[in-house]
């Protein structure tokens, strides 16, 4: 049954915004919300819609209360899998289901304990490379922090060479050619035909020859690395059999763009609000100077950083780089007074939920104490920093871990400041930032 009652947003408009929705959708998307509510429809043309909602009950009913009703749409499992493979994040049904049994237990917080070395070493060595009182764009810096993060703690691996770089800009190709096809879906007989697709094609398939090399060396060196890909190796399906390579590579490919993007995006956005609220940083350098010069396991680091942690939760509400997710309904639903025929696709704004009014009380203001212990149960149910449900990230303990050690570690050894007044976006299949310039004083 057609929902009447949802306001459209029209094809022609789409198409006389496309340049900002290319660049930008999100102003386009809160004016939308703005003037209809908190679901509205979108034409595509060709007979297409899309469902926008920044209704968190909407978003939790498909999520998680009713989440096998729905499946991860096209988008992912599709457009973006034939870029990295047929993984836990592009997968449906009851494959994405045995892969999630067998990868899971590689990050419960016992195991990334056993990699808590590596991801610290890793850590200091890349925050080496800041030169202090000059003033620099983060967000590179980060980024190449968290993909040595991911690659080392997978691979234990000391690239002599350029293959981590080249896998680095694989991935980051990958991802700028699919967000042109998902913002411009009435273009893509144009990618086909002037070989970008092609060419983005070629680009995935060597980094997966880099990758099964890499594997098979692993296979045949019988050495134990207590890595990640130590535990994906030696991870067992219920029949006893093990994962192929093709399976691990798949695995790994979804690892290294979800691991190493959102990480860096969040340490990034997290730095720089730090950066805006001097008080506050020094809020978080004193919690970290009752704890200097011990060597914390993961556990204690996890304990005795909670101030830490609240402020990446506040950043990651304010910016939340996994910034939307999307679902097709696989049969009839209906939410309240919402028909969701079989077939309808759903997009979720989780920027528009975390800075949503009727949630939050003065939701742009950067405050962490929201994420105090005795505030925090208030939130859970309109905070989807790693989603939500079944499906949400297998990595949410890696990734708090790596991000509280960063931003501990910085913290302790230096003030950061900035000139900038605001933070600026750049909303890609990850919200990323934009001018991150920071400065680094040494304390």
């Amino acid at each position: 049954m057609e929902n009447t009652s949802i306001p459209k947003v029209s094809f022609f408009k789409v198409l006389r915004n496309a340049k900002q929705i290319l660049s930008n959708p999100l102003p386009f998307h809160h004016r939308n919300f703005k003037k209809f509510g908190n679901v509205f429809k979108v034409s595509l043309g060709f007979g297409n819609s899309v469902i926008f909602t920044r209704d968190a009950g909407f978003a939790k009913h498909m999520l998680q209360n009713q989440h096998r009703k729905y499946y991860k749409s096209p988008l992912q499992t599709k457009d973006l899998g034939k870029y990295i493979g047929n993984g836990l994040l592009t997968s449906n049904g009851e494959h994405w289901l045995k892969q999630r049994r067998l990868i899971q237990p590689a990050f419960y917080k016992k195991k990334i304990d056993i990699i808590a070395k590596t991801i610290r070493q890793t850590i200091d060595e890349e925050l080496a490379r800041i030169v202090p009182d000059k003033a620099i764009d983060v967000y590179p810096l980060m980024n190449d922090l968290a993909f040595k993060v991911v690659a080392k703690s997978l691979f234990s691996y000391t690239d002599t060479g350029n293959t981590m770089a080249r896998l680095q800009h694989i991935t980051e190709a990958a991802q700028q050619s699919l967000i042109r096809e998902i913002r411009q879906p009435y273009k893509r007989w144009w990618f086909h035909l002037s070989g970008q697709i092609r060419s983005t094609l070629t680009l995935t398939q060597e980094a997966r020859d880099i990758l099964h090399k890499i594997i098979e060396d692993r296979r045949k060196s019988k050495e134990t690395y207590d890595d990640l890909l130590d535990m994906l190796l030696n991870s067992m399906y219920e029949d006893g059999s093990y994962m192929d390579n093709e399976r691990l590579i798949d695995e790994i490919l979804i690892l290294f763009v979800a691991g190493h993007e959102t990480t860096s995006n969040a340490l990034s956005f997290c730095l720089s609000l730090l950066a805006l609220h001097p008080q506050i940083q020094e809020n978080v350098y004193n919690e970290i100077s009752i704890s200097e010069g011990e060597e914390l396991s993961l556990m204690e680091q996890f304990e005795k950083s909670k101030y830490t942690a609240q402020c990446i939760e506040e950043s990651m509400r304010l910016y939340p780089p996994a910034y939307f997710s999307d679902r097709v309904s696989i049969e009839d639903d209906q939410y309240e007074n919402i028909n969701l025929p079989k077939g309808t696709t759903v997009l979720i704004s989780f920027f528009e939920i975390h800075r949503h009014k009727d949630f939050w009380e003065n939701p742009l203001a950067f405050n962490p104490d929201r994420f105090h212990s005795d505030n925090k149960k208030k939130y859970s149910d309109w905070y989807f920093p790693f989603g939500a449900g079944p499906r949400m990230c297998v990595g949410s303990n890696f990734a708090m871990y790596e991000m509280i050690y960063a931003v501990s570690e910085l913290v302790k050894k230096y003030k950061i400041t900035t000139t900038i007044s605001e933070i600026e976006i750049k909303p890609l299949i990850t919200l990323k930032p934009v001018n991150a310039i920071l400065k680094f004083e040494e304390r």
